[in-house]
C-alpha cells in the first residue's frame, strides 16, 4: 500500500469519528448562546395551539443570565410570570436541557427539572433533547402523561434564538429576535 495513501486514509478516518464532530458542533452551539450572556431578547409565538393560551398576549422575554464554561441559565419570562429558567449543561456525552420551574416564593414547582439529553451531534445551529426517564416519571406522577414523548429543540443563528417543543399533536415554538436586545427583566423566581 502506498505510504502517502495510508496516511491520508488514516487522517480521513480520524476526522470522520462521530465523537469529534459532536463535540465540535455542540461546543459551537453552546458558545453561540453564551456570546449573548447578559442580554435579553423579546420573542413571539410562531407555532402553537389552544394548549398554549397561557402565553397569548403576553410579553415573552428570554435572558441569557448566567454563563459558565459548562452551564447556561436562561430565564424565560411570560408577562409577569418569572417562574421558568432553561438550563443548558455540557455533559460527558453531549448537552442537557432542563426546565427549572419555581413558585413566586422561590420554592420548586412539583413539575420541575424536566428535560432531556442530546442523543445525536446536532448542528452548530440546532440541538434536540428527547425526554429523559426522570421527566417521564415526573410527568406520570403529576398527571401529565401527554408529555412523556416530548422533544425539545433549541436553535440559534445570527438573528434568531428558537425554543420549540414537539410531540404528537403538539408543536409549540417561540422565536426570539437576537438583533434587538431589550431591557433586562426582573430576577427570576428562586434566583438571586
Amino acid at each position: 500500500m502506498n505510504k502517502a495513501y495510508s496516511l491520508v486514509a488514516l487522517f480521513a478516518s480520524f476526522v470522520a469519528l462521530p465523537s469529534y464532530a459532536s463535540v465540535s458542533e455542540q461546543d459551537v452551539f453552546f458558545d453561540r448562546i453564551a456570546a449573548h450572556c447578559g442580554q435579553a431578547f423579546e420573542g413571539k409565538i410562531t407555532a402553537g395551539d389552544s394548549a398554549d393560551s397561557a402565553f397569548s398576549g403576553k410579553k415573552l422575554v428570554m435572558h441569557v443570565r448566567e454563563c459558565s464554561d459548562t452551564e447556561l441559565k436562561i430565564p424565560f419570562h411570560v408577562g409577569d410570570d418569572h417562574s421558568r429558567t432553561w438550563i443548558i449543561t455540557k455533559t460527558d456525552n453531549g448537552l442537557r436541557l432542563k426546565h427549572d420551574h419555581r413558585h413566586q416564593d422561590g420554592s420548586e414547582d412539583k413539575v420541575t427539572m424536566y428535560g432531556g439529553d442530546t442523543v445525536a451531534s446536532g448542528t452548530a445551529e440546532l440541538q434536540s433533547f428527547p425526554v429523559d426517564q426522570f421527566s417521564i416519571d415526573n410527568f406520570n406522577q403529576n398527571g401529565l402523561s401527554q408529555s412523556v414523548t416530548n422533544v425539545w429543540h433549541v436553535g440559534i443563528n445570527n438573528d434568531t434564538y428558537v425554543y420549540r417543543l414537539t410531540r404528537e399533536n403538539r408543536d409549540f415554538k417561540v422565536d426570539f429576535d437576537l438583533t434587538k436586545p431589550v431591557a433586562l427583566p426582573p430576577v427570576p423566581w428562586g434566583h438571586k
